[in-house]
């Protein structure tokens, strides 16, 4: 089987204005050498003011990083303040679009329903979905049987209630809840043995085969004192960054560490 290609995304969250933004960009790419992004896949998730923006320095460096998009709206067009639609993510160009953080699943309430409608829009555009699945403390506290249990049901509820035409643009992210923003992070055999986890639901899904070649992330207080820990383990192909891809210098040290 060929190895899955490695995968490290940035995902920016509510930071940056536009000038921080093209900024930012720009000291990744300075401190990137055009190698990395041609056989591992580089992703930016800035806001969605900032697209237009991470694009232009992206394609002025005639860079192969690629972006992507925090969120999507699942409807085409039409009267739907404030929503951003799959058609207006491909006229920038993105590849990647990340779906059901749970920053969403909290403060903005979304269920396997509404992430599965956002799946489906990005699957018939050709968009990667990179799509966040997680537990909390109380349900992490229960030990590993009930969090693995949990955190493979939030799959199988998106995927239930998905139809997938080309599941061969889904990526997994598993960003245990109670790691993001606070500096802990899941010990390498708790993440290995939960992207297994993933990985098996995805093989009785979708067959042995495509779920060997599907990429399966790990999120949550990534940086680059504690990557090593993730890099070298069997299931997980990469990571999904907050706090660390908004500094250059870390963002590119978990990119290498990683090669």
């Amino acid at each position: 089987m060929t190895p899955r290609r490695r995968l490290i995304a940035g995902n920016w969250k509510m930071n940056k204005d536009t000038c921080a933004a093209a900024i930012l960009a720009q000291d990744i790419l300075n401190r990137t050498d055009p190698w990395y992004a041609e056989d591992m896949d580089i992703v930016l998730c800035p806001p969605f003011t900032d697209l237009k923006t991470v694009r232009t320095v992206l394609e002025y460096d005639r860079s192969e990083i690629n972006l992507g998009a925090q969120d999507v709206f699942w409807e085409a067009e039409g009267a739907y303040t404030g929503a951003i639609s799959v058609a207006m993510l491909q006229e920038l160009n993105c590849c990647y679009c990340i779906i059901g953080h749970s920053e969403r699943r909290q403060y903005f309430h979304e269920d396997a329903a509404v992430i599965a409608r956002k799946l489906v829009a990005l699957d018939k555009a050709a968009i990667k979905a990179i799509l966040c699945v997680g537990e909390g403390a109380e349900i992490r506290a229960g030990g590993p049987g009930p969090a693995e249990a949990y955190v493979v049901g939030q799959l199988r509820d998106v995927l239930d209630a998905a139809d997938l035409t080309t599941p061969e643009n889904l990526v997994v992210a598993y960003e245990p809840i109670w790691s993001i923003g606070t500096g802990q992070t899941a010990t390498p055999e708790s993440a290995e043995s939960m992207a297994a986890a993933l990985r098996a639901l995805l093989s009785e899904r979708f067959g042995a085969d495509l779920a060997a070649r599907l990429r399966i992330l790990y999120g949550g207080s990534l940086k680059p004192e504690n990557a090593t820990f993730f890099t070298d383990l069997g299931d997980i192909d990469g990571g999904l960054v907050g706090g660390a891809s908004l500094v250059a210098e870390d963002f590119v040290a978990l990119i290498k560490a990683w090669k």
